[in-house]
């Protein structure tokens, strides 16, 4: 931590899958000084890797689609259109080894080369300390399809294959509400033709 924030108590709240904790803090104030002293619960949810799944050929990405509770109970979709994504939670584990894995285990696939690297974002700077590293990788789409997911952690996930213009149509309707998604679909939008000339030229 820097000089500019002093955290003077930190009470452990629950320990499990994931952590939450109370901290009670003060920061440096853009006036000068130092702000009162305040208490914030935050969720430790550890880092994050996300991965759109990119066909240049057909011109398709490969989404999932999954139940998510917190969705439904905040009085969205409660089935959720997403990117591929999984936690950093092995030791030792590289993030392209996270998309790799998380490609196999969620949409049933295999990428090819080495990730693309979008942007690195912060979920909910309010209450998460998760950071979403997000990716790109070339896949081939024709292999897509079906329900995936690790049986022992309860997945049910349905693979969705779209041309990317459909995909952007959800976006701008609000059919694609996740955040992670519609950042890796707009950064698509905006590189997809450097992309695929520089995928072309690797073959």
């Amino acid at each position: 931590m820097s000089d500019d924030v002093k955290i003077t108590r930190r009470t452990s709240l629950y320990r499990g899958h994931f952590r939450l904790d109370r901290y009670r803090f003060r920061h440096r104030l853009y006036g000068g000084g130092s702000s009162q002293s305040q208490s914030r619960e935050i969720y430790d949810r550890g880092p994050a890797v996300a991965l759109l799944p990119y066909d240049p050929d057909r011109d398709r990405v490969v989404l999932i689609e999954q139940f998510r509770l917190p969705a439904h109970l905040a009085g969205m979709a409660g089935w959720q259109i997403e990117t591929v994504a999984g936690l950093v939670d092995r030791a030792g584990e590289s993030e392209a080894s996270v998309a790799r894995r998380e490609a196999k285990e969620e949409a049933g696939i295999e990428i090819a080369g080495v990730p693309v690297p979008m942007h690195r974002v912060l979920t909910s700077p309010g209450g998460s300390t998760e950071i979403v590293a997000i990716y790109c990788a070339r896949i081939d789409s024709g292999k897509a399809g079906g329900v995936h997911g690790l049986a022992g952690e309860g997945e049910d996930i349905k693979v969705i294959v779209l041309p990317f213009r459909e995909a952007m149509r959800m976006v701008r309707s609000g059919a694609i509400a996740n955040a992670t998604t519609v950042i890796a679909l707009y950064w698509l939008d905006a590189n997809r033709d450097r992309l695929k000339r520089r995928w072309k030229k690797k073959r």
